[in-house]
């Protein structure tokens, strides 16, 4: 059986869960190459600070909402069956505001904020609440079953199968996406992966100008909220957002937070911090049950990442750059975790047409 060598740029959540569907295929010989990996702490390395929860965004007709579709079965079946991988079932408790309508973080949460979800037989459990189940500044909100991933497991979870495929994994800082072949372990590659997430913006021969940073940042606590929380938006900001989740194994409780476009800066703003902070408290006294107050919270960390966004939302197709085929898949913002195994399934797909324009097979 004829060895195709593919090399995957990238090893965030993208890279890693499409390096591990490909490496499923037996004839494929897949490399793994990346700036960042797993137990790294970076600003340009966006899947080590999320959630990372399920909350369905994806808009009508979108690629967002058909892999969040795709994805759904699969965290699911990893949370019931795979204790190792870090998730955990957790009810998610949405509300909704009118007055948020339009704003960053409305437009970011609108699917979320609609009475008639479209997600409505996707996630279990969904109901909508009743006016007396809702925050005093709320008007509407829904409640379903979800799940929040601990990303200090996840991620090293993806990494150690993708070991067990025979992936190699390798570090490795490209200036142009025609390096990548020269990082397989064979020294060569037909097929490159590209899933360099925001520092496609910088990659020679991508380039894309409409890849951008949507700066986040959020609280690590070891307070236990009892539920997911997010709202549509506060009233300190329009890019400024309210939302808990709690992450499986240990993995303390996460609470954002904010969305600002084409912010790069990395270091933590203390007064949001603080802000961040009394949002939760006020929305979800269980995590301050005693005195109501922030100084309750036991502080972890604060931390900041980078959403990789893009116009136009994620970028999954095949290219010719020189003599490569190149599969890119990129764009996710913030919803890499929930929208993982349908991107990676989708590039898979591309992969296999590439094959077979080629007059090649992939063998399961």
């Amino acid at each position: 059986m004829s060895q195709i060598n593919v090399v995957v740029v990238g090893a965030g959540v993208i890279g890693l869960s499409t390096a591990l569907v490909l490496s499923k295929h037996k004839n494929l010989n897949v490399t793994v190459v990346s700036k960042h990996m797993p137990g790294d702490y970076d600003i340009e390395y966006a899947s080590p600070w999320a959630g990372a929860n399920f909350m369905p965004v994806g808009k009508e007709s979108s690629k967002l909402r058909a892999f969040e579709k795709a994805s759904w079965p699969e965290v699911d079946r990893l949370c019931r069956e795979i204790p190792e991988a870090g998730i955990h079932y957790q009810e998610c408790r949405v509300y909704g505001r009118k007055k948020d309508e339009g704003t960053t973080v409305g437009i970011w949460f609108q699917e979320l904020m609609k009475e008639d979800p479209w997600f409505k037989d996707l996630m279990p459990e969904l109901r909508i609440l009743d006016k007396s189940e809702l925050p005093p500044s709320c008007d509407t909100g829904m409640v379903f079953k979800s799940v929040c991933i601990n990303t200090a497991i996840y991620l090293p979870w993806l990494l150690g199968q993708c070991l067990k495929n025979n992936v190699i994994i390798k570090r490795g800082v490209l200036t142009h996406i025609s390096e990548a072949p020269s990082y397989h372990s064979t020294g060569n590659a037909s097929i490159i992966m590209n899933c360099t997430g925001l520092l496609t913006s910088k990659l020679g021969g991508v380039m894309d100008t409409t890849v951008y940073p949507g700066r986040g940042q959020i609280a690590v606590v070891r307070n236990k909220p009892g539920a997911m929380h997010t709202t549509s938006g506060t009233d300190d900001g329009s890019d400024e957002a309210m939302y808990i989740m709690q992450r499986a194994a240990g993995g303390g409780t996460i609470i954002g937070g904010c969305l600002q476009h084409g912010s790069w800066e990395g270091e933590v703003d203390p007064n949001l911090a603080n802000r961040i902070l009394q949002r939760a408290v006020d929305i979800c006294p269980s995590l301050a049950p005693k005195t109501g107050k922030v100084t309750e919270l036991s502080v972890i960390r604060h931390g900041v990442g980078l959403r990789p966004m893009r116009e136009g939302g994620i970028r999954l197709e095949k290219e010719r750059i020189g003599k490569d085929w190149v599969v890119h898949n990129y764009g996710h913002a913030g919803y890499g975790y929930q929208s993982s195994w349908g991107s990676a399934w989708e590039a898979e797909r591309l992969v296999l047409e590439i094959l077979e324009k080629e007059g090649k097979r992939a063998k399961l």
